[in-house]
């Protein structure tokens, strides 16, 4: 099939280098960059796509889990007799079933039971069922009969520290000492300062709830277990299991070629993973465990809450003197990171030579946090982003101006203040103003009557999105010119296997449609860490260049004899292998008699190291316009425009997907989403998609604007990319909470910015419509 004309433009790929040897930058490219639909867009939309969900297996099993319906509480004693004799039930464990004594971690610091009796929020696993029919499993666990003794809880990190607050764990709610950060002298720095600012900032809970529900298909062979599962990451799956279940790692594989989103609540395995493994090798027959919608809400993880004080001081000039952080905040029950890097961006994202920032870590009795696009810095973002604009405002400058006055060019937190390969947050400023017309938005009068519009910014970094090693990739290429990839990378609805194959095509001229791909098996394919923290496409794309490179050299040795020009002379033209000094000396791929022979090219590529002493980071600035109803506290976001630095746009249309998403995510995080316990009882009243408002299409504005700084990053790896997926959504709630102040002079400093929350401001202060 002849390709597109779309992925082949005019031009050579570059001579080929031996597979020691590392690659030159692209220049112009043919392929890369395009925008290219994903190449597996009509088995996504079409349903013959095999998502984990999707998978139904001979003789199988479903599971269903029992779960304690309170905060904290001791389980005395479970009875599943009649669940047992219920129809199509052929297991039932609890905590006292031989099969299910399994031990089970939190951060490798906490250990429990797999149904352990101390319940610590709601949500905790207490039994399991598998029957013939999901409806028989759930009516089997609704029969099982569990006595309780209900404990006090606390579900509000901000009280766990008090005076006769209940312990979540024996020793107290403190999770560890204080995390502290400093550098200069921040007394000095605050006396430098002509101003000084202090304000408390709040940062509700929120829950990843992806589309495609958690959970797996486990299978027992023998004494091998291979798992369907939806998650981010096989390799890491397939580690956690096998040290669960005490097995080798080379009998347990885990699958999961699709995945319906995670956000990084899927980055890990979790406590039903064992309880599938475990029914399965009890029945003797295949299991499906997917966990319902409201489950979800309990316990496969959440942004956390963080409570954070910020102090700030600045010079007339606007040049920072000062900044100190205080921040609360809570992973739930068990240690799981609550309060990680939410600090960052107050330590590295402006020029300031004295910065202090003290981080405490709280139990409560909720679910444990986990890992959610670009932990930490949302929540750093909202209270650092704010003060920014406060300051400004305090200055009579621009907040642009202001920002552009304290653009770092090291990264300040890290030890010995590295350099960064490039830092592109001053184009991203000065272009996203420009494009978005900041400065005719900020002269335009703010409207007659209680309906008021107000625009806003916020800037920020993500701590990682270099990538790194270790990745390996297997590339394969057929004398008929048709070509295989081989990469353990999920793609988590990203379009990371488009952009892999783009690279492909890049570098052997292989039309897209003729590459098939192999991802995200730990039984077929080789070592990746887990997709997330916008590092896939900076740690597997060079990994990809370098095997169809080694394949590329050894094409060119085998088509140098066949053609009797030196290998060093020949590049690749379409479907053939073309001379650099005669375009006549020419010869297709698929009429090589050699390849022909030879049956099969393999290239194997690696990832090489990150450049040594520099570090290598994401930027972005973010505007946005509002319109706010001053009668009802409606937000409603008109306009926004994300203007990136993330290196080489590697696919245009996946670009701008990630860049909408981010988008929205933050519009959530901003105006609409929060985890509520009910005070009386410590049980999360929204648990489903009806009282959780994630925003929809009619929550977002139709003009999402995505503007890439398009500054290759050569230093950073051999693609020139870093990552997109965290850094679009962690300015975005600030920049709307700064257009709201901007419409109507109120600085709201807890999330979400509700109506109801708004309108009270706005009667305090007199304003409201």
């Amino acid at each position: 099939m002849k390709a597109p004309e779309l992925y082949f433009v005019d031009g050579a790929v570059p001579e080929s280098p031996a597979p020691t040897d590392t690659p030159e930058p692209w220049t112009e490219t043919r392929v890369v960059g395009k925008s290219v639909p994903r190449v597996d867009a009509y088995e996504r939309v079409s349903g013959t796509a095999v998502y984990p969900s999707d998978v139904v297996l001979p003789d199988m099993l479903y599971a269903a889990v029992l779960r304690c319906p309170h905060a904290s509480a001791r389980v005395k004693k479970v009875d599943g007799a009649a669940a047992e004799r219920m129809p199509g039930v052929r297991a039932v464990i609890t905590g006292a079933s031989k099969a299910a004594d399994v031990n089970w971690y939190y951060g490798r610091i906490v250990f429990t039971k797999l149904f352990d009796p101390t319940c610590r929020f709601e949500g905790e696993a207490v039994a399991a069922v598998a029957a013939e029919t999901p409806q028989q499993a759930w009516d089997a666990v609704r029969a099982i009969t569990v006595e309780y003794e209900v404990l006090p809880f606390v579900v509000d990190e901000r009280k766990a520290m008090g005076s006769g607050a209940p312990a979540v764990h024996e020793g107290g709610n403190r999770v560890g000492e204080p995390e502290k950060y400093q550098r200069g002298d921040v007394v000095k720095g605050f006396a430098e300062a002509d101003k000084i600012l202090e304000v408390s900032y709040r940062t509700a809970a929120e829950i990843h709830t992806p589309m495609e529900l958690h959970g797996w298909v486990a299978r027992w062979d023998g004494q091998r277990l291979t798992l369907w599962e939806s998650t981010q990451g096989v390799y890491p799956v397939q580690q956690r299991v096998a040290t669960v279940l005490e097995m080798p790692l080379a009998n347990v594989r885990v699958i999961g070629s699709y995945m319906g989103g995670g956000f990084g609540s899927k980055l890990q395995a979790d406590k039903y993973n064992i309880i599938a493994a475990v029914l399965a090798k009890l029945t003797a027959r295949p299991v499906k465990l997917f966990l319902t919608r409201e489950e979800t809400f309990l316990c496969v993880g959440n942004r956390p809450p963080s409570n954070m004080r910020l102090k700030a001081g600045v010079k007339k000039d606007g040049t920072l003197t000062a900044l100190e952080l205080t921040v609360v905040g809570t992973g739930g029950a068990y240690p799981a990171g609550g309060t990680s890097l939410v600090d960052w961006l107050v330590r590295d994202l402006y020029t300031c030579p004295n910065v202090r920032t003290e981080i405490t870590d709280v139990y409560i009795n909720g679910g444990p946090s986990r890992p959610m696009r670009a932990p930490g810095h949302p929540q750093g973002a909202w209270a650092l982003e704010q003060m920014m604009d406060a300051l400004a405002e305090a200055l009579g400058m621009d907040p642009v101006e202001f920002r552009l006055k304290n653009i770092p060019t090291v990264s300040q937190a890290r030890e010995g203040q590295p350099p960064y390969t490039t830092t592109g947050l001053r184009q991203c400023l000065m272009e996203g103003a420009k494009a978005f017309g900041w400065q005719e938005a900020r002269r335009r009068p703010k409207r007659e009557g209680p309906v008021k519009r107000g625009v806003g910014i916020a800037s920020a970094l993500w701590v990682a999105g270099g990538g790194g090693p270790p990745s390996t990739v297997i590339v394969k290429l057929f004398p008929d010119g048709s070509a295989n990839l081989h990469m353990g990378a999920s793609d988590i609805g990203t379009g990371t296997k488009t952009v892999m194959a783009m690279v492909v095509s890049e570098e052997l001229g292989v039309p897209l449609e003729r590459i098939q791909i192999e991802n995200a098996d730990t039984g077929t394919t080789e070592y990746a860490t887990a997709s997330g923290g916008s590092k896939t496409v900076p740690t597997e794309s060079p990994a990809v260049r370098a095997a169809a490179l080694a394949v590329r050299h050894q094409l060119f040795e085998l088509a140098a004899e066949e053609l009797k020009v030196p290998a060093s002379e020949l590049r690749i033209e379409g479907d053939a292998v073309v001379s650099t000094k005669d375009s006549k000396v020419t010869k297709k791929i698929s009429e090589l008699q050699a390849l022909r022979r030879r049956g099969l090219l393999i290239g194997v590529g690696t990832r090489g190291p990150n450049p040594e002493g520099k570090v290598v980071n994401p930027f972005v600035a973010q505007f946005c316009e509002v319109e706010v109803d001053t009668r009802t506290g409606q937000v409603r976001v008109l306009r926004f425009l994300s203007a990136n630095d993330s290196g080489r746009v590697m696919n245009r249309l996946t670009y701008e997907n990630q860049v909408i998403g981010g988008v929205t995510m933050g519009i959530g995080l901003a105006l609409t989403e929060q985890r509520v316990f009910d005070r009386q009882t410590g049980k999360v009243v929204n648990r489903n998609w009806h009282d959780y408002k994630i925003p929809t299409a009619m929550d977002v504005p139709a003009e999402i604007v995505s503007l890439p700084i398009d500054v290759p990053d050569p230093e950073a790896n051999t693609t020139g990319a870093k990552g997109l997926g965290e850094p679009v959504t962690i300015p975005t709630a600030a920049a709307v909470a700064n257009a709201v102040y901007d419409a109507v002079g109120v600085r709201v400093t807890d999330s979400p910015i509700s109506p109801m929350r708004l309108v009270a401001l706005l009667a305090a202060r007199g304003t409201r419509g």
